[in-house]
């Protein structure tokens, strides 16, 4: 056991300022579209790469992880870095390739802004235009406009996807993908039949959504439901649903204080999040990443949230969805070892990001921390189930999209990827490829490129935010209000979170921690009583 304890220590010493490190130069780039800071990023990502790939530490790693361990403190930090070494296996000049694509390729992200009627166009910019134009020719050129990012990176993201994969062939895997799983304790088999049943699950009833969609869209831009193309669907992938109904969430937004509700929010139920608040960068500026994340740069408290703030109800979901990110890396328990002081898994943090993201949507939370009034909650009550049941199906098809498309890239990067991105959104979308289009947009999705194998937790995250919900709210709190129940003013949920599922980090694998803290494996039916059914 000493030798165990000796080796965990020398992993340690290396890798922690390095990923700290890493984590901070990621950021300032990020904020900044500053060219050193990526290449500094880049730097440190190679460093941690490098030791990573570190041959004699993975060998004894590897007999140790067959060994029986009875501390299942220290076994479960030899099964992880284990996981971290192995896909790790192979030579130097292979790892500086593929950190400095991926570098170079997030850089054009980040600084990339399209440029449509003569003019340069924000990411929030194109978002606006789409949801309210009217205009059937502004529409159509703001949207392939944003699709322009394609043809920028498309080389580097197949250059990129053939490097990942020669590193997992040597490593004794077909291709990244199948590796990328297998270390992160998924498999393909799993994946592909929880898919197959969601299809199943979704599929009639997101048939029946989509001829309304049509139907409503056909209506507001006076064009015939037959010539509906991909940019009038209010979104640049449509991944999230066009409103249909008559609820209006921004105007409930528009002079609101979004980072003032947040604190208040997460204070009421236990969370406190002024610290984290502090050190994040909230609001756009010139050259800055475009999106959300939220990063715990060193395990140990400083815990950061970059978005790009506008008082408007896609936003205010966006921030409630990174501080769940950060609440739930704050409450890891700090007497965990470094390596078990992150999630369980990704998709249990996304989990906790969407439980409250969705919150936005809901009139009860409106009601309690807007001010609207019980009698205008009660009012679009219906309607924001609606909503959000149709904001769940079409992103439920969209996963479908994203999992699918990115495992056959994987498997085969030379294929025609431009007609296969768009037979399977006709497939599971149900929209139309615009006549005669050859182009790249499935590499205009910045995940294809930046976070591999990663998608397809965000549909996790959704299952599991349902089944947290449904026993928070009945087992927890037994709330009178379960299909409204919003967590606001009720610590016993914070305490919930922090105690049986935040405090655990990584000691249990997901599949313990969600048995655990729910008393059931990942069951998919809490998510189809929430918005199939």
């Amino acid at each position: 056991m000493k030798e165990i304890e000796l080796l965990i220590l020398e992993i340690e010493n290396k890798v922690i300022n390095l990923h700290k490190n890493c984590n901070i130069a990621n950021f300032e780039a990020s904020i900044s579209g500053n060219s050193e800071e990526y290449k500094k990023a880049s730097e440190f990502e190679f460093e941690l790469s490098k030791f990573y790939s570190d041959k004699n530490i993975y060998a004894k790693l590897k007999k140790f992880a067959q060994m029986e361990i009875d501390d299942p403190i220290i076994k479960r930090q030899v099964d992880l870095f284990f996981n971290d070494f192995a896909k790790n296996q192979f030579d130097e000049d292979l790892h500086k390739k593929i950190i400095d694509c991926s570098t170079h390729i997030e850089e054009k992200f980040s600084t990339f802004r399209a440029e449509a009627n003569g003019r340069n166009l924000t990411d929030n910019e194109i978002d606006d235009i789409l949801k309210y134009s009217t205009d059937n020719e502004e529409l159509k050129i703001t949207w392939e406009a944003s699709k322009s990012i394609g043809k920028e990176v498309k080389d580097k993201v197949i250059e990129l996807v053939k490097l990942r994969n020669q590193a997992a062939r040597i490593l004794g895997y077909d291709n990244y993908h199948q590796m990328s799983l297998k270390l992160n304790e998924q498999t393909t088999e799993d994946l592909d039949k929880l898919f197959d049943e969601l299809d199943f699950l979704t599929r009639d009833n997101f048939t029946e959504l989509k001829s309304e969609i049509d139907i409503y869209i056909s209506g507001r831009l006076k064009i015939p439901t037959k010539d509906l193309m991909p940019w009038h669907y209010q979104d640049k992938f449509f991944q999230q649903g066009p409103r249909i109904y008559e609820v209006d969430y921004d105007k409930y937004y528009k002079d609101v204080d979004l980072v003032d509700k947040t604190i208040k929010y997460f204070e009421s139920i236990g969370l406190q999040i002024e610290d984290i608040i502090n050190k994040s960068d909230l609001y756009e500026k010139d050259k800055k990443y475009q999106h959300a994340y939220c990063t715990d740069i060193d395990r140990e408290g400083d815990i950061r949230i970059v978005c790009n703030l506008k008082t408007n109800h896609r936003w205010m979901s966006t921030m409630l969805h990174e501080t769940g990110h950060a609440v739930y890396d704050k409450y890891i328990s700090p007497q965990l070892p470094w390596q078990l002081r992150t999630h369980a898994h990704i998709f249990t943090t996304e989990s906790i990001a969407m439980l409250f993201g969705r919150f936005a949507s809901n009139p009860y939370w409106m009601n309690q921390m807007l001010n609207i009034g019980l009698e205008n909650a009660r009012k679009i009550e219906k309607l924001s189930h609606n909503a959000l049941r149709l904001e769940q199906l079409v992103f439920s098809r969209w996963t479908q999209v994203m999992y699918r498309f990115e495992k056959e890239l994987y498997i085969n990067p030379d294929q025609d990827l431009n007609s296969l991105w768009w037979e399977i959104v006709e497939k599971y979308q149900l929209l139309k490829k615009p006549e005669g289009r050859n182009e790249p947009d499935w590499a205009a999705k910045i995940h294809m490129a930046l976070y591999p194998a990663y998608y397809h937790n965000y549909m996790l995250g959704e299952l599991l935010a349902s089944q947290l919900y449904h026993y928070i709210s009945n087992k927890v709190l037994r709330s009178n209000n379960p299909e409204f129940e919003c967590f606001a003013d009720k610590n016993d949920a914070g305490e919930y979170l922090k105690n049986l599922f935040f405090n655990y980090g990584a000691l249990y694998n997901w599949k313990e921690l969600i048995l655990k803290a729910t008393g059931e494996p990942l069951n998919p039916k809490y998510y189809s009583l929430q918005f199939v059914v």
